[in-house]
């Protein structure tokens, strides 16, 4: 293969990439609204500006699209309390910050965090989900680690729970608190920013 042939093949392959995140990020909307259930990539496609055959020129089905998506909103959400740990000087301006940062992803996120919730459920009976679950799981668990392990450094003890117990006890309060939350239930995110902060106290 020539040179130029091969740039042609990379931009090829980039664009074909490109093209498949932007359909992702412009289906996710459809996806958090509808549910796995209800959902076909005919339905998603009716809710998005692109057409079915478009949508299944790039996905092979909505297994792919929606782990596919899912995958894509994590690579940013992940990532979501090292700015708190960062930031913090103090173990309270930690314990105030990653609070205030879960209630925040709560209001701004709910119907994303309701998917994500819904694919790991799926994930029980639909084999096809497993892998990505799993992985997508371990990246969050290790992201509420590192605010565990930070806060542990700050008052300088060592943790009073192994880093699976920690972030079942935070995945358990944030589940609650979003089902709370689209329920209609008022002052959800504030409620949710004390618990995380009194929790994280207790874990260390």
């Amino acid at each position: 293969m020539t040179e130029t042939s091969e740039r042609i093949a990379r931009r090829s392959v980039d664009k074909f990439a490109q093209r498949r995140a932007e359909l992702a990020e412009s289906t996710l909307q459809a996806l958090s609204e509808l549910g796995y259930a209800r959902t076909s990539l005919r339905e998603i496609a009716q809710k998005s500006n692109f057409s079915h055959g478009v949508l299944h020129y790039y996905f092979t089905d909505k297994v792919e699209l929606l782990t596919y998506a899912v995958r894509k909103f994590e690579e940013v959400c992940v990532t979501r309390y090292d700015e708190a740990v960062a930031a913090a000087q103090s173990a309270d301006e930690l314990k105030q910050g990653f609070g205030a940062a879960m209630a925040g992803t709560l209001k701004a996120d709910a119907v994303m965090h309701r998917l994500w919730y819904d694919l790991r459920n799926q994930s029980l009976f639909e084999s096809a989900f497993r892998a990505d679950v799993l992985d997508i799981d371990e990246q969050r668990q290790a992201m509420i680690w590192r605010v565990v392990e930070r806060y542990a450094e700050l008052v300088g003890e060592s943790p009073l729970v192994t880093r699976q117990l920690a972030y079942a006890a935070f995945d358990g309060l944030f589940q609650q608190a979003l089902l709370h939350h689209l329920a209609g239930w008022e002052a959800v995110d504030d409620g949710l920013a004390e618990d995380a902060a009194a929790l994280l106290g207790r874990l260390v």
